[in-house]
């Protein structure tokens, strides 16, 4: 009886211990409203259970693999890349800064300066000035500065001539730029900083350009375009020795200091929406209706080719009437302004007779023409219709009218004596530029050189070509212009400080002819000629009466006082 209690008090604490050998989740939570004293934020009373050896092992593993990653790096960026990022260090601690060089000066031929260069206080390049008197922008031209993006880095260091003498001679006016080292530390601050490479400033330029009588020149025909109603004007002057360039104006012009500075959008834009185009360069670009200026070299091909002698006259009435095959009754009828009576070469240069050059050019009833073929040859010997030699000058060729140039253009094979008519004195579709003209008529003072034009002081170009023609025939269009100044078209320059010959002419435009181009050609002094000029008056009212002789009138008399070495 009592090994059975005993036994029974065994077996119970034998349960009880198997029973604390396993751990009930009520005995592992703490009732905390039971332990009031315990900070349950404190995590006091709480128990936690334990890391497993499993997740020990993968932490294990991902620490490993971090940390065989981090050295395979490091050994990268030591070993292979060492020294790329070395270098990369060193240039963010050494900046390479570029000096950039100076520009060349432009000056006119007596040393006044037309472009030159100012440094601002914040600008790391020198910025381009221009001379503010009127008449040089397309001479000059202009520049399109250095230029960086956005984080400060140039992707141009270089000044880029756009226009003018900045683009033509842009090789010449720029310079070399230098290099200096900044040494920063790691705030960035500047600690010493070393030249490396000094700049080395451009070539200066000096132009054949007179400033002075530049901007009377311009003056001029811009005051009679604006007063005349002239949509535009243009005119060069050429010593006629050396083709020396001593004035070259174009109206309108544009600013060469608001097109560098590229701030005044206001004014650029309306530069471009301006009918007139002021950025045309119209000396060397602007194809124009020559009309009677032709006349002269029409002369020279006519007494090379013996068509008519300088003494031989030619009735004119005021018109001839050349009979139509297809249509009897209507005859084709050509006119001039005025009858002249019998003229001979002199004469009919002087006051402009259409009826003696219709007759020398295309023939008429018993009087021999040149035809279509030899003026074309001889306007192509004269600089007309042909290409500019390469160089500042290099423009438009024109057009001297053939009968392969008609069929092309109007689809028309057929051409007729009206046609060669009109060429003669420098209509249908004869177009030409200023500077062809004042090449041309140069070529006429000088006994027939054909200059190369220049707009650098004392060039060394030779001449293009000189054209074998008589001196004799020279003179006698030398004195028919000197005519049309004594008692001709051209009157208004006879004056006194000098005697200048001249040949005038108007171009009448369009279908009704309500507008036309006025032109004057000369050379001065008659005598012994130094310089040649030619000025066109762009689009005005056929009933205008004043044109380019009153400009050059104007230029004259202002020279005669204030440039007076240029008329001797």
């Amino acid at each position: 009886m009592l090994n059975r209690k005993i036994k029974k008090i065994f077996n119970g604490y034998g349960r009880l211990a198997d029973r604390r050998s396993e751990i009930e989740p009520d005995e592992i939570f703490l009732d905390s409203s039971n332990l009031p004293k315990f900070d349950t934020h404190q995590f006091e009373g709480r128990l936690v259970s334990p890391i497993s050896k499993r997740n020990i092992a993968l932490l294990t593993v991902f620490f490993g693999l971090a940390f065989v990653a981090l050295v395979v790096k490091v050994g990268n960026l030591q070993i292979v890349e060492g020294e790329k990022y070395s270098n990369r260090s060193e240039n963010n601690r050494l900046r390479h800064i570029t000096v950039f060089a100076p520009r060349g000066v432009i000056y006119d031929r007596n040393g006044k300066e037309l472009a030159w260069n100012i440094f601002g206080e914040d600008k790391e390049f020198a910025l381009r000035k221009y001379t503010t008197l009127s008449g040089f922008s397309h001479i000059l031209g202009y520049v399109k500065y250095p230029a960086k993006d956005s984080s400060g880095f140039y992707y141009n260091e270089d000044y880029i001539g756009k226009t003018g003498v900045e683009n033509f001679f842009n090789g010449e006016l720029s310079g070399e730029n230098g290099l200096k080292i900044t040494e920063t530390n790691a705030l960035g601050k500047v600690q010493s900083e070393s030249v490396i490479r000094l700049p080395k400033e451009g070539g200066n330029l000096t132009l054949s350009i007179d400033a002075a009588v530049q901007n009377k020149f311009y003056e001029s025909i811009a005051g009679l375009a604006q007063r005349a109603g002239f949509s535009g004007g243009a005119g060069a002057i050429m010593d006629a020795r050396s083709g020396e360039i001593l004035a070259m104006a174009n109206y309108p012009e544009y600013s060469s200091q608001i097109m560098s500075d590229g701030r005044d959008g206001g004014a650029i834009r309306a530069y471009l929406e301006n009918k007139n185009k002021p950025f045309l360069n119209r000396v060397i670009d602007g194809l124009y209706t020559p009309g009677s200026i032709v006349k002269p070299f029409v002369a020279l091909g006519a007494l090379t080719e013996k068509i008519i002698s300088p003494s031989d006259t030619i009735f004119s009435g005021g018109s001839i009437t050349v009979p139509n095959i297809y249509d009897p009754a209507k005859p084709s009828v050509f006119t001039e302004m005025r009858a002249h009576g019998y003229v001979d070469m002199r004469k009919a240069l002087a006051e402009s007779s259409n009826v003696y050059f219709y007759e020398v050019g295309g023939g008429y009833e018993n009087q021999k023409g040149l035809g279509i073929y030899n003026i074309e040859k001889y306007m192509r010997m004269f600089g007309f219709g042909s290409d500019f030699p390469a160089g500042f000058f290099s423009g438009k060729s024109g057009i001297v009218p053939n009968p392969e140039w008609k069929k092309e253009n109007f689809g028309d094979s057929q051409w007729r004596i009206g046609d060669t008519y009109n060429t003669s004195i420098g209509q249908y579709g004869f177009q030409i530029t200023p500077m062809q003209a004042v090449r041309a008529v140069s070529m006429i003072a000088n006994g027939g050189e054909l200059l190369n034009p220049s707009i650098i002081s004392n060039p060394s170009n030779p001449a293009a070509k000189i054209i074998n023609m008589s001196e004799d025939d020279f003179q006698v269009v030398r004195e028919g212009m000197r005519g049309a100044v004594l008692y001709g078209t051209a009157t208004g320059l006879n004056i006194p400080q000098v005697e200048i010959a001249a040949k005038t002419g108007t171009a009448q435009l369009g279908s009704f002819k309500k507008f036309v181009n006025s032109w004057v050609i000369g050379f001065f002094p008659y005598e012994n000629p130094k310089y040649a000029f030619a000025v066109l008056m762009e689009r005005g009212s056929s009933v205008n009466l004043i044109g380019g002789v009153y400009v050059m009138r104007e230029l004259i008399d202002w020279m005669s006082i204030n440039a007076p070495e240029y008329l001797r």
